[in-house]
């Protein structure tokens, strides 16, 4: 029992850590220097020093936080991307939550330093969610995408405005290509150039199709022409990748399953094995030397599992 209490308060101290280091240490920076750059505003006459002189010095501090920041903004767009309402703070913080509970489970159920693996194992349960949410939802938008772009063809036939066509697509197509022309509607009819809020929606979907109507739509606001047979083209392209890419799934399922078996077939052989016959595995948790081979195999069956997810990954 004394063993999970000190598994658990390490885990909790590594979270709060992660916590501290990625969240609230570049939060209070920025606080700090905003607050500097204020006073600095209010106690100085010169114009020219009361501007240049925070420059200076942020220019400094963004170098020292420019590491915490990005991982911080990257974690924010990849729970961005995935269509859910977390926080970086929030996915450190379940992943964390999930790492202490494992890592409890693992030494109640074990009774040695074993928990602590089981905990890392445990903690990348919350990533793994966003990840497959995340894939989820770009796949059901290029799926989407290619009606809503005739949608917005047939409204440019029909006489209207493209940003009228952008609102159409909103209304008529659901989430979340609908989500985004909306967005993107909205942020024009706020005051941001077209452009600007194209070029924003690329970035938030990283999705090759999503580019391709960004640069057909600016290169024709550039080179002028047809918008709708523009578009009309596009969406037929779009729709021939995707049907290249149901077919390479099709002939690569064979692979993707056999990888699922290969991965999952040792811990489910080893969990079967400690339900029938706890006394023969215990062997391995007992002596030395099996905790010294457990750690071994878990590494080398993650090591393994990335391999054969390379090996039948296909680029299309």
């Amino acid at each position: 029992m004394t063993l999970a209490l000190v598994t658990f308060a390490i885990c909790l101290a590594v979270m709060l850590g992660l916590y501290w280091a990625f969240i609230v240490r570049p939060e209070d920076a920025r606080s700090r220097e905003l607050a500097r750059r204020v006073q600095r505003i209010d106690t100085v006459k010169d114009a020219v020093t009361s501007v240049t002189t925070p420059v200076s010095t942020a220019s400094v501090v963004d170098a020292l936080l420019s590491s915490n920041v990005r991982v911080a903004a990257g974690l924010q767009a990849f729970v961005a991307e995935a269509g859910l309402t977390w926080t970086s703070a929030g996915l450190l913080a379940r992943c964390g939550f999930t790492a202490a509970v494992g890592a409890v489970a693992g030494v109640v159920m074990t009774g040695h330093g074993l928990g602590a693996l089981l905990g890392l194992v445990t903690s990348a349960v919350p990533y793994v969610y966003v990840r497959r949410t995340r894939t989820q939802r770009l796949r059901t938008f290029e799926e989407q995408f290619p009606e809503a772009i005739d949608l917005i063809a047939r409204s440019l036939r029909a006489g209207h405005t493209f940003t009228t066509g952008l609102g159409i697509a909103a209304e008529e197509i659901p989430a979340p290509v609908g989500l985004e022309f909306r967005r993107v509607y909205d942020e024009q009819n706020f005051g941001m150039a077209m452009p600007d809020a194209l070029k924003a929606m690329a970035r938030r979907v990283p999705v090759l199709d999503a580019r391709f109507f960004v640069t057909a739509v600016l290169t024709q606001r550039e080179a002028g022409g047809n918008l709708a047979e523009v578009l009309d083209n596009l969406s037929a392209v779009m729709r021939d990748r995707f049907k290249v890419k149901r077919q390479i799934r099709v002939v690569s399922a064979h692979g993707r399953i056999t990888a699922w078996v290969l991965s999952l077939l040792p811990p489910a052989l080893a969990a079967v094995l400690y339900a029938v016959s706890p006394q023969f595995m215990r062997v391995l948790v007992d002596d030395p030397l099996g905790v010294r081979l457990i750690a071994f195999a878990v590494v080398m069956q993650v090591i393994g599992t990335l391999v054969i997810s390379r090996l039948v990954q296909v680029e299309y």
